[in-house]
């Protein structure tokens, strides 16, 4: 289960659905979460356990990362782990490069762990990590005292000389991002003194509510125009305490959406995670006409969870503001390809995160539609989709750049098209929805490569 060798290229060929989706089905747990979890840890003094922990490739890295730097990592279970830490400041220095395959989120939030600890370590990851930019974790962060040496624009391999007592940092993030802000607090962490990180719109806070549960000591204050100002006290005793990770929310958004979309479908999928600040493609939804049903409602781990059902029905365009944004940036591919099966134009504001992520993921959305016969346009940082009302032609093939949302989002565009989609790779769905094409034909989908 923990092999991590490069997966070998798995196109698909996805057809029109003839019947209707049906079922009750759980995803994988919360990527955002496992990895925090994980690294929390092993930050922490004493044993962890975790339940639910999601096993794709990209989590993987990190409990590899983390086994690297000291932690004693260990699978208990499928799912189930214990994570034995020495406490804050206690990591030592691996002896290899910490290869973090394909996830950006592994890379930037252990940049802001590597930066204030008194080691050398060298990061490095698959070709599309290493084409993705750290200019944007590495300019703050370098205000610790740390230094970076990294390619041109900032890229991996990254060789990081971290700091053992690292100063504390004040920084505005020009641009909302979970993963800045995290990696600022997580080198805020091993610092004396107080850390600040201000948003300008609130970002997923899964560091913040982790940071909590582990014994640190956090505020959040709200700002002007929806921004956040968070607050951490350094050098907090971090104490080891269990985990309980929640599905997660964007691999739930591939199940909700195609059952959504494939004619007298009605799917259930249980146990969600439902922070408001990643709920923004369910509100989305209901605004587009989405039959969304909510049910056992409750909290584990610190985290609000629910079953979501998705009941097919017509769909019409929606003008989603800039400020949802953050709280649905990975769920855009897939929202794109229902605002294509929906009625009339959709307008999607305020992607420059998109641009930054496992790819150039706006404009790999765009010629996902745009190959399979679907009007859609880029301006400035807005997303255009002029929706068929069901008709959908398909008929092309779809490059996924080695991004599994990508790759998901095709595959479900696969099923409401009039004409076959070709997948040219379906390998890195497994980073982080390992078993996603089996739980689709779970629930009907008649997937086959």
């Amino acid at each position: 289960m923990e092999s991590m060798n490069a997966p070998a290229s798995r196109p698909l060929t996805v057809r029109l659905a003839t019947t209707p989706l049906s079922g009750s089905v759980a995803v994988p747990g919360d990527k955002s979460i496992s990895h925090r979890a994980l690294m929390f840890a092993a930050l922490a003094r004493g044993e962890t356990g975790i339940t639910g922990l999601l096993e794709g490739e990209d989590v993987l890295r990190t409990a590899a990362a983390m086994r690297a730097l000291g932690a004693t990592v260990t699978r208990v279970a499928p799912g189930t782990w214990q994570v034995t830490g020495q406490g804050l400041g206690a990591l030592q220095e691996p002896d290899d490069v910490l290869d973090m395959g394909n996830s950006g989120t592994a890379a930037r939030l252990l940049s802001g762990i590597l930066a204030s600890h008194g080691i050398f370590s060298v990061m490095t990851g698959d070709g599309s990590l290493r084409g993705r930019p750290m200019k944007r974790v590495i300019d703050p962060l370098s205000a610790t005292g740390a230094r970076f040496n990294a390619r041109s624009g900032g890229r991996l391999p990254l060789a990081i000389e971290g700091v053992a007592d690292p100063a504390p940092l004040a920084y505005r993030l020009p641009v909302a991002s979970a993963q800045v802000k995290s990696a600022v607090l997580l080198a805020g962490l091993n610092a004396a003194g107080t850390t600040r990180v201000e948003e300008p719109v609130a970002t997923r806070d899964h560091t913040e509510n982790m940071l909590r549960h582990f014994g640190a000591e956090v505020s959040v204050a709200p700002l002007d125009a929806g921004g956040r100002m968070i607050t951490l006290t350094g050098r907090p005793e971090l104490v080891a305490r269990d985990v309980a990770v929640p599905g997660d929310p964007s691999s739930a958004a591939f199940v909700l959406a195609a059952a959504l979309l494939v004619p007298g479908s009605s799917v259930t999928v249980r146990g969600v995670g439902l922070n408001p600040l990643r709920t923004g493609l369910f509100t989305t939804l209901r605004e587009m006409g989405a039959d969304l049903r909510l049910s056992n409602e409750r909290v584990e781990g610190g985290e609000p969870v629910g079953d979501l059902t998705a009941v097919a029905g017509p769909l019409h365009g929606v003008d989603v503001p800039a400020e949802r944004a953050p709280s649905m940036i990975d769920e855009y591919p897939i929202l794109a390809v229902v605002a294509a099966h929906a009625t009339g134009p959709s307008r999607f504001r305020g992607l420059e995160e998109l641009r930054v992520k496992e790819s150039d993921r706006l404009s790999a959305t765009v010629a996902l539609l745009q190959r399979n016969g679907v009007s859609v346009d880029v301006v400035g940082d807005d997303m255009l989709v002029i929706g068929t009302g069901g008709a959908v032609p398909g008929g092309g093939v779809v490059e996924t750049r080695m991004d599994h949302r990508l790759a998901m989002s095709a595959t479900v565009l696969g099923l409401i098209a009039v004409q076959p989609v070709q997948v040219d790779d379906t390998a890195f769905i497994d980073t982080s929805f390992p078993g996603f094409i089996a739980l689709m034909n779970s629930i009907g989908a008649g997937l086959a490569a």
